[in-house]
């Protein structure tokens, strides 16, 4: 085990992936092996992706967990604006945005700090906005357990704005509301009405 791990560790040796990107680059018509300027890119190619979905090989609930202290604090915490990037599954294209994020503490608070690297736990892993809007929720309430919690993604995708549609200023809302933001309407109210305050786009 150890062997192997250190074998994928190692940068003298080649990253498994950089063969393949040298093919796709073939096949659509380019030798990477003869352009100067092109001779290392399967290997950066690769470190790139593997910089990209580094949320696969992190852990949510060690985030929240360890970052989770008791407070009897009981009103909203919401943390706005997240910057975040991630990749669509479908095309392996980026998109891209912010991410608001609230919970209502029910005996624990988590460091706020804690939130965007939850955030971008899930982002760096090929997605769907949904789907990953959900799960940024779901984390929150497993691990902490509060009253309630809200999610809202917005954002810009690539692969509507550089192909298909080609609609370069288009972009997508999803939201999640569970608990007390999903039962009563003041909650999930005040909490959209923090988020489009002051908003910048």
């Amino acid at each position: 085990m150890d062997k192997i791990k250190s074998k994928k560790n190692n940068p003298a040796l080649p990253d498994p992936i950089s063969p393949f990107v040298y093919n796709i680059l073939k096949e659509i018509g380019i030798d990477s092996n003869k352009n100067e300027g092109m001779l290392n890119t399967p290997k950066r190619v690769a470190q790139s992706f593997r910089f990209l979905t580094r949320g696969y090989q992190q852990d949510a609930a060690k985030i929240l967990l360890q970052g989770s202290f008791s407070e009897k604090y009981n009103q909203m915490v919401l943390v706005k604006d997240i910057d975040f990037y991630s990749m669509c599954e479908h095309h392996l294209l980026p998109f891209y945005g912010k991410c608001h994020v609230a919970y209502i503490p029910n005996g624990r608070v988590v460091g706020l700090s804690k939130l965007p690297r939850l955030v971008d736990i899930f982002a760096r892993r090929l997605q769907v906005q949904e789907r990953m809007t959900q799960e940024i929720a779901n984390a929150i309430e497993l691990h902490l357990q509060p009253k309630g919690v809200a999610v809202v993604v917005e954002a810009f995708h690539l692969c509507i704005a550089m192909r298909g549609v080609e609609k370069q200023n288009a972009y997508a809302t999803t939201s999640e509301m569970l608990g007390a933001f999903e039962k009563h309407e003041r909650t999930r109210m005040e909490f959209l009405s923090f988020i489009h305050r002051n908003a910048n786009r």
